[in-house]
């Protein structure tokens, strides 16, 4: 018997397409997983180098810690980065060959309160007269205005202290 001829076979058949449906499904829901399981490995790693990184800070705060226990490593400390002086001990700061600006306590008068200062104003703009009627003068021959006597005369003023009788205005 004689086969009929053959129509060629289709390339793609309906179980090959249920076949690849299902491997890409297979695929896509694994897809997730696997990069969360590498993500938490990559994770994972760089934890442990902190943790080694961690220990190693902890062995030289420990060491650290048992040289402060030691009075004499404290005493070192505090005389070379705090600059302290024992009491038993004279100690000078030389910079560039000058003293140091903050050592030297230089005794700043401190200004008079600000009411003093007011009222020291307040009397050296008032009449400058004594019982005498005369004007007070100072060491150099000069009155309080800082001009000499014969400068005042030469301009026609006189220091009366007194005002003229339209108010302080000089009319002219």
């Amino acid at each position: 018997m004689r086969r009929p001829a053959s129509r060629p076979r289709p390339r793609l058949t309906s179980r090959a397409a249920v076949l690849a449906v299902v491997i890409c499904a297979i695929v896509l829901s694994l897809a997730y997983p696997v990069r969360e399981y590498i993500a938490q490995r990559r994770q994972i790693s760089q934890l442990g180098t902190q943790q080694q990184a961690l220990d190693g800070q902890l062995s030289r705060l420990r060491a650290q810690q048992g040289q402060l226990k030691d009075p004499a490593y404290v005493e070192q400390l505090a005389t070379d980065q705090l600059h302290l002086c024992l009491p038993r001990q004279t100690c000078y700061v030389i910079i560039d060959g000058k003293p140091a600006a903050g050592l030297i306590q230089s005794h700043k008068v401190t200004p008079a309160p600000w009411y003093d200062r007011l009222w020291q104003s307040v009397q050296d703009s008032g009449p400058d007269r004594t019982s005498t009627g005369k004007t007070s003068k100072s060491p150099a021959g000069q009155s309080r205005t800082g001009r000499s006597r014969t400068d005042q005369s030469k301009t026609g003023q006189a220091t009366s202290g007194r005002t003229g009788q339209n108010g302080g205005k000089t009319s002219r």
